[in-house]
């Protein structure tokens, strides 16, 4: 049903929205700041024709030195395995460089799931690339030994992050993103992800799309750059975000707290459910209609 308006339950008030498609990328289940709780009730209660997985929804890396998978990471798994199974969802799993293990199995295909490296996505208006971005991440590319130093540091800052949070959630403060403020504060940083950008347009144009989605540098964008539709769907580490198609071609970005007051559900980490901990608020949602 082609048919952008929310599935209302009239028993308990709740509703699922619905889309053509959703894009998530960077979950890193296995990370204990993975907020992978948030994103299964984000999926759970969307009903879609194809959800795209962009990369590092698994970080390999976090899980060969430290370990830490829990349940909630298992039952995002269940959650998209449910949606093919019961709503006839496709499954678009892109490997990212958190989870690279999977260069060795790709392209495979099961049905209604497949796991590749790159899918173009179709819409009325032109054809979109969906990659995760690792590819034009020069560090990421060409050396491997420290992204995997920086994704460390990374980590280091989230669980510093979390306990300053937890004392500025005492004094009745908002959150506070250390990760945010350092690509703020560094130059080279914001220059580096406006090169990052410019080379996936240009990849776009290779490819003769209209488009490319990508993830990676946990920034939730929309925009056009030249004449290139540029999207990235953030993270489910901190700004809990995803892009979705509408039917009517547009796409968006969507932030958990959205969600959670167009369902009318309470967002998990609330203080009914403490054991998925405080959140950001993520970027508004933005509509750019191609």
């Amino acid at each position: 049903m082609n048919d952008d308006s929310p599935v209302l339950n009239p028993e308990t008030g709740k509703s699922k929205l619905r889309f053509k498609t959703i894009f998530i990328s960077d979950v890193h289940l296995g990370m204990p700041d993975s907020k992978a709780a948030q994103a299964s009730h984000f999926i759970r209660h969307c009903l879609c024709d194809k959800l795209v997985l962009n990369g590092d929804i698994i970080d390999a890396w976090h899980l060969r030195r430290l370990g830490g998978w829990n349940k909630s990471h298992t039952n995002f798994i269940r959650t998209v395995l449910r949606k093919m199974e019961k709503e006839n969802t496709e499954i678009v799993y892109l490997r990212g460089n958190h989870d690279d293990v999977l260069d060795r199995f790709i392209p495979i295909q099961f049905e209604h799931f497949v796991i590749t490296d790159e899918h173009i996505h179709h819409t009325p208006s032109g054809n979109y690339l969906v990659v995760h971005g690792d590819g034009f991440d020069a560090v990421s590319t060409n050396h491997a030994w420290l992204a995997k130093l920086g994704g460390f540091g990374y980590n280091f800052l989230l669980r510093i992050n979390r306990l300053y949070n937890g004392y500025r959630q005492l004094r009745g403060k908002e959150p506070f993103s250390f990760s945010a403020w350092v690509k703020q504060k560094v130059k080279s940083a914001v220059g580096a992800v406006g090169k990052y950008e410019e080379q996936l347009q240009n990849l776009a144009k290779q490819r003769h799309c209209k488009g490319i989605i990508c993830g990676h540098i946990h920034k939730a964008d929309n925009k056009i750059i030249g004449d290139t539709h540029y999207l990235n769907s953030g993270d489910w580490v901190e700004s809990m975000t995803a892009i979705v198609e509408n039917f009517d071609g547009s796409f968006q970005i969507i932030g958990y707290p959205e969600f959670c007051e167009r369902t009318h559900r309470d967002p998990k980490g609330a203080i009914s459910d403490p054991d998925d901990g405080a959140e950001e608020a993520p970027p508004k949602s933005s509509v750019v209609a191609m």
